[in-house]
């Protein structure tokens, strides 16, 4: 026979590491993303119709406190690996200002982009 190169199979060492290296990196980079979200807190809406998610804060590395809109009324819950605990109804409701407490990931990405050392 002549020096021609076979064809690659299919199903060879190579192909398949190949294969597997890529859906490797994809799984990663699904979880990368999905942590990203939860870090910044940008998974979406935070409540629809007559429930909704005001604001919270962390008051601990897992236990946060929650005002929740119900209604009309307005109550604190806390939430923490325990569970969620209703800490309070509000007889006067909290008036939130309009503006969002925190930047779009757009605005954030822009400031990062800016920075020099590229530090965060």
């Amino acid at each position: 026979m002549t020096g021609m190169a076979q064809p690659a199979s299919p199903l060879s060492v190579s192909s398949v590491a190949q294969l597997t290296l890529s859906l490797v990196a994809i799984v990663a980079l699904i979880f990368a993303i999905s942590w990203l979200l939860k870090r910044f807190k940008l998974a979406g809406p935070r409540g629809h119709g007559d429930i909704m998610v005001l604001d919270e804060l962390a008051v601990g590395p897992r236990e946060r406190i929650v005002l929740i809109r119900v209604g009309e009324s307005q109550v604190l819950v806390g939430v923490g690996a325990s569970g969620v605990v209703g800490l309070t109804p509000l007889a006067t409701p909290i008036a939130l200002t309009d503006e969002p407490a925190r930047p779009v990931f757009a605005d954030r990405l822009r400031d990062f982009m800016k920075r020099p050392d590229g530090a965060a």
